[in-house]
């Protein structure tokens, strides 16, 4: 990719940045939804009632995701510009805890959004196969990401020395 700048007045490859989003997170549901819907169908822990609602749970959990994110790079943040050791250490504890309570605080939004329309069951009144959910849609937007991102432009540079 190319040093210019990208605004949404100069779009990059014809795509301005909303334009971008929107395919981005388009493809991220659309990535959480199969996922989704083939744990539902291969796993007896996880079942939806329809497609419809694996749709709306798709899009909650790509919802809930970023925000988790989110909340993880602020506090990381916070803590990288603290000096000394001890930081370090609550920047870790402080992942961990964000990243772990906010799947139980995802699967209780889900139950109270969408309550038998999606049941999780299994080990820890389904906390397991909720966690292996998670882990399977960030693992296959993982795959994806490397996918879109190694099918990218080459930078002159690179052709020329080809």
């Amino acid at each position: 990719m190319s040093d210019e700048q990208t605004t949404i007045a100069t779009p990059l490859h014809g795509f301005n940045t909303p334009q971008r989003y929107f395919v981005g997170y388009t493809l991220a549901i659309l990535v959480d939804l199969l996922v989704l819907n083939l744990f539902a169908e291969f796993w007896q822990h996880i079942n939806v009632s329809s497609f419809s609602v694996s749709l709306l749970v798709a899009i909650l959990l790509q919802l809930l995701l970023k925000l988790t994110i989110a909340l993880e790079h602020k506090i990381a943040d916070y803590f990288k510009a603290k000096p000394g050791k001890a930081p370090k250490v609550y920047r870790a504890l402080s992942t961990w805890a964000i990243l772990f309570f906010s799947k139980i605080i995802m699967l209780e939004v889900i139950d109270l959004s969408f309550g038998d329309s999606i049941t999780f069951t299994g080990p820890f009144n389904g906390l397991v196969a909720f966690f292996a959910l998670v882990f399977g849609i960030l693992i296959a937007e993982f795959i994806v990401s490397k996918i879109y991102f190694s099918l990218r432009d080459k930078p002159e540079e690179e052709v020329a020395a080809k």
